[in-house]
């Protein structure tokens, strides 16, 4: 799934192309693209007509498009595959086509939502009183948001009974942070991924959350992470920051603070990428 930078660099492209712009008509081509919308496609594509789209926002790793005069926003989920276009009105249909937006005025572009693995979707959710769909009222804000608590962060990660890197994926605690901007995080700061967060001094913690902001703004500098064709930006560009990345995917390949090979180690259905010698692992305690 698209980490806060690949999702932002897509809200920067919605923000910039869609918004403001009035639905003249919404074609639903897969029923699995709109499953978090409980009514159904048809309901979907007419509520959607004839209203104007607002701002792109995003928290974390969701974005949403509020309907300028309504209670309520598109929320969009990406999935593992999925892809916000914006698309000439005359280009070829994609083959993984799900979703085409018309909008009301003579730009000659449509917004399509492509997803080739079907994981993703938009659905349409009632806004809570500060703005966001009401299903993901529980995330909590993300490091590069101005209004994000440091301090609060900073005592309620003591207070978990967890390891460092579980702690940075819980959507909860901090939004935005996925598997590979963890891992780099924590490789710049030293740290193991089995931390416990019990354990992590102020200053360390301090120092973490410093280099969690820093490789995410790197990333969002070069348009995101691409591994594949999959994640692109809404003009279908990929990002390059998977050219800098420091230990994810580094399997083997020399340290480049110390030579020592990166190694991987299965963790939670996922992958953890670390230098043995600057992350070293936590002693156990019998």
């Amino acid at each position: 799934m698209p980490e806060l930078p690949e999702v932002e660099v897509v809200r920067r492209g919605l923000e910039r192309w869609v918004s403001g712009r009035t639905v003249a008509e919404t074609e639903v081509l897969h029923p699995r693209a709109v499953r978090r919308h409980t009514a159904g496609g048809e309901d979907f594509a007419a509520q959607l007509k004839g209203h104007t789209i607002g701002t792109a926002r995003r928290r974390g790793k969701y974005l949403w498009l509020p309907l300028a005069d309504t209670d309520a926003s598109i929320l969009g989920h990406l999935g593992m595959s999925g892809q916000l276009l914006v698309q000439p009105e005359s280009a070829p249909d994609e083959k993984h086509l799900r979703i085409r937006i018309r909008f009301a005025d003579t730009l000659a572009t449509e917004l399509r939502f492509v997803d080739q693995r079907t994981f993703g979707g938009l659905s349409l959710h009632e806004n809570t009183p500060d703005g966001l769909p009401d299903v993901i009222a529980h995330i909590a804000r993300d490091p590069l948001d101005p209004a994000f608590d440091d301090a609060a962060f900073l005592t309620a990660l003591k207070l978990r009974r967890t390891t460092v890197k579980r702690a940075l994926l819980d959507q909860s605690l901090i939004s935005g942070v996925g598997n590979i901007y963890a891992d780099e995080a924590l490789w710049r700061s030293r740290l193991h991924y089995e931390r416990p967060t019990a354990t992590l001094p102020r200053p360390r913690a301090i120092e973490l959350l410093g280099h969690v902001r820093d490789v995410m703004n790197a990333a969002l500098d070069v348009g995101g992470t691409s591994f594949d064709s999959l994640y692109v930006n809404v003009n279908g560009e990929s990002g390059y920051f998977d050219r800098s990345l420091d230990a994810y995917g580094r399997e083997d390949e020399p340290c480049r603070r110390c030579g020592t090979p990166i190694r991987r180690r299965p963790w939670m259905n996922r992958s953890s990428y670390f230098c043995p010698r600057c992350q070293r692992a936590p002693r156990v305690v019998s």
